[in-house]
C-alpha cells in the first residue's frame, strides 16, 4: 500500500478507536434517530451564517474544559432555535462549582448578552443566593436549551432532545455534587416525569447518578410572590445538604 495513504487509514482508525474508549460520555440519546446531515445551503435558508471555523452541526464528543466546549458548540445548528438567537447561551461559573443550577431556557435579555439568568428572574437569583450566603461566581448557572425560544415560549420537547447532550457533557466536566432545577420545565426534562412541581420539591432525586434538588424557577416567583418563603427554604437545604454533605436520595 502506498505509504501515504496507509498513514491516513491509520489515523482514520485510530481516531475511531479513540472515539470507542469514550462511548458512554458520548451521551447520545438512543432512542432518537440520529439527526441527518444537512446540507450547506440549509444553513443559508434559516437566515443564521456560522461564524467562521465553526462547525454549524458539530458533534456531541468528549471535550477537555468548558471554554474548549463552548468554542466548538456555540455555532450550533441543530435545531430551529439556532437560526432565531441573537447570542448561544452556553453557561456561566467556575469549572470547580459544587453545585449546578439550571434552568429552561435563554430569556431576551440572555439571548441580548449570551449569560444565562441575567434579567429581572436573574436578579432574584442572585438575591436569593446571596440570602443564603452564596455568591453567584461560586455556582454553575445553565439551562435545558442553549437558545432562546421565540417570544420567550416554553421549549418544545424536540428541542430540549437536541440540546441535551450539551448538557450531559458539561455536567460530566463540571462533576457537580448536586444539581438545582429550577421549575417545572428543567425538573420534568431531567427526571423524565410530569409530576407536579409541588411533590416534587422537598427531596432529593437522582440524575445520572447526581443528586438533584427542585425548587421554583424565579420567574415563577416574580408572579406569585407568596411562593417566596417556600423557594427560600429550599435554597436553605440545600446549603444544609451541599454543607453536611448528606446528600443522599430516599431509599439510599
Amino acid at each position: 500500500m502506498d505509504p501515504h495513504k496507509e498513514s491516513i487509514l491509520r489515523r482514520v482508525i485510530n481516531y475511531v478507536e479513540y472515539l470507542s474508549l469514550y462511548e458512554k460520555e458520548l451521551y447520545l440519546r438512543r432512542d432518537l434517530p440520529a439527526p441527518k446531515a444537512r446540507p450547506k445551503a440549509a444553513a443559508a435558508q434559516t437566515g443564521q451564517k456560522a461564524a467562521s471555523g465553526l462547525n454549524p452541526y458539530p458533534e456531541y464528543a468528549p471535550y477537555s474544559s468548558l471554554a474548549q466546549m463552548e468554542a466548538a458548540s456555540k455555532g450550533c445548528l441543530r435545531c430551529a432555535l439556532g437560526a432565531g438567537r441573537t447570542k448561544f447561551v452556553f453557561g456561566v461559573g467556575p469549572e470547580e462549582a459544587k453545585v449546578v443550577f439550571i434552568g429552561e431556557g435563554p430569556g431576551a435579555e440572555e439571548d441580548k448578552r449570551g449569560e444565562p439568568f441575567v434579567g429581572r428572574a436573574g436578579m432574584l437569583l442572585n438575591e436569593m443566593l446571596e440570602q443564603i450566603e452564596w455568591r453567584r461566581e461560586d455556582v454553575y448557572i445553565c439551562n435545558m436549551v442553549k437558545c432562546r425560544p421565540p417570544s420567550n415560549r416554553d421549549p418544545l420537547p424536540e428541542e430540549i432532545a437536541m440540546c441535551e447532550p450539551y448538557l450531559h457533557e458539561q455536567l460530566r466536566l463540571l462533576q457537580p455534587r448536586i444539581i438545582v432545577a429550577l421549575g417545572r420545565i428543567a425538573a420534568h426534562a431531567l427526571l423524565g416525569t410530569q409530576a407536579t412541581l409541588g411533590s416534587l420539591r422537598g427531596r432529593l432525586h437522582k440524575f445520572r447518578g447526581i443528586p438533584l434538588w427542585v425548587t421554583y424557577h424565579p420567574a415563577a416567583l416574580l408572579r406569585n410572590q407568596n411562593l417566596m418563603p417556600d423557594a427560600h427554604q429550599d435554597l436553605l437545604t440545600l446549603k444544609r445538604m451541599v454543607t453536611s454533605g448528606s446528600l443522599t436520595s430516599e431509599g439510599e
